[in-house]
């Protein structure tokens, strides 16, 4: 993969798709983490960094999460806006109802709240952040991290947005640091996902491009729980069925 050839086509594909648009720029929800970072600098070479605006949306969060967001934003200088949402979701969760994967995915939706919030008023796009590998495997919140305008990146691996990264000379601390959620004190995607994005991306490419000689050094567990993952994501990477009229 030429990197500098991809990130011209990204960035160019963006402004493309920003001007059909009629809208002004792009908002993005900034984490600190690799993916949003990346997304953050792909906009800042589309268009001009003034309409670029970044959002750090803290609830319960690592505190250094918001300290590398902060990072990424001054390196590109672009306008960004902190708001912790810790209150609103407090005020959900207070009932009863609750289970971790509820309150989990809640933290993501309030936060696409926010974007399109700040979206809506300024007539911005909402830029996702989503890789391809992730988005394929339903790592993502349905209405949450998933609902944006445009995914620039959702066609790259993950080991592909690193190679990304380090060609815009993403900081360090954001490319070294482990690929977190942040949904809970030491959550790690990894953890969560059950192997390395390495080991995910080389099953992945060859359920993708049918080699399955690719998969022979992978215990047929880890191939089958790839290809469940798969299955149980469609919903998320398509439209909401519609009941289909008779006449």
């Amino acid at each position: 993969m030429n990197i500098k050839k991809e990130i011209k086509n990204i960035s160019d594909w963006m402004k493309e798709y920003l001007n059909k648009s009629g809208m002004n720029g792009f908002v993005i929800g900034l984490s600190g983490g690799l993916d949003s970072s990346v997304v953050a600098c792909l906009a800042v070479k589309a268009i001009k960094k003034e309409n670029v605006v970044g959002i750090i949306m803290p609830c319960y969060s690592n505190e250094q999460d918001a300290k590398d967001a902060e990072t990424i934003a001054n390196f590109l200088n672009i306008n960004y806006y902190y708001w912790s949402i810790d209150y609103v979701y407090n005020m959900i969760t207070r009932t009863d109802m609750n289970n971790p994967i509820s309150t989990t995915n809640l933290k993501s939706r309030l936060r696409m709240v926010y974007l399109y919030y700040y979206a809506n008023n300024m007539n911005y796009l909402v830029a996702g952040t989503g890789n391809l590998s992730e988005l394929q495997i339903g790592y993502a919140t349905k209405f949450g991290d998933g609902g944006v305008d445009i995914e620039p990146i959702g066609n790259y691996y993950k080991t592909e947005v690193y190679e990304i990264a380090k060609e815009l000379k993403i900081p360090e601390q954001i490319i070294k640091k482990a690929p977190s959620a942040g949904l809970w004190e030491d959550q790690t995607d990894e953890d969560e996902i059950g192997m390395t994005y390495k080991e995910l991306d080389i099953i992945l490419k060859a359920i993708n491009k049918g080699e399955s000689k690719l998969l022979d050094k992978f215990d047929i567990d880890k191939i089958e729980k790839v290809q469940h993952m798969i299955k149980k994501a469609k919903h998320k990477n398509a439209l909401p069925p519609r009941y289909e009229k008779i006449n």
